[in-house]
């Protein structure tokens, strides 16, 4: 059974930062890769940033670019973000996809991240 799960939100104040982790687990094949997406109130789930398992290649959303840094641990299939320099603008609850092969997904259930004074 595939199993996806996220851990790490919270409640931050603006400035703080947060680390997000993501494990997949009961998946047989090589990931390919891995991202996290967030949905914030009001809006649509949107990428945040993804990397590429074998060479690290990553990607990152505008608003992301410079403040959040994604990895990996292959051997582990887990990916992590971590976010520098929060804002209220980063509050929504931030999903984990793996994709596992050609039309092949998966999600977690989301952490709940809150950035408020």
């Amino acid at each position: 059974q595939v199993q996806v799960v996220e851990s790490g939100g919270g409640v931050v104040q603006p400035g703080g930062s947060l680390r997000l982790s993501c494990a997949a687990s009961g998946i047989s094949l090589t990931i390919p890769a891995m991202g996290w997406y967030r949905l914030r109130p009001g809006g649509q789930r949107e990428l945040v940033a993804g990397i590429r398992m074998a060479d690290h290649w990553r990607k990152y959303s505008d608003s992301a670019e410079g403040r959040f840094t994604i990895s990996r641990d292959g051997a582990k299939n887990t990916i992590f973000l971590q976010m520098n320099n929060l804002g209220p603008e980063d509050t929504g609850v931030y999903y984990c996809k793996v994709e596992a092969g050609v039309q092949t997904e998966y999600w977690g259930q989301g952490t709940q991240v809150t950035v408020s004074s």
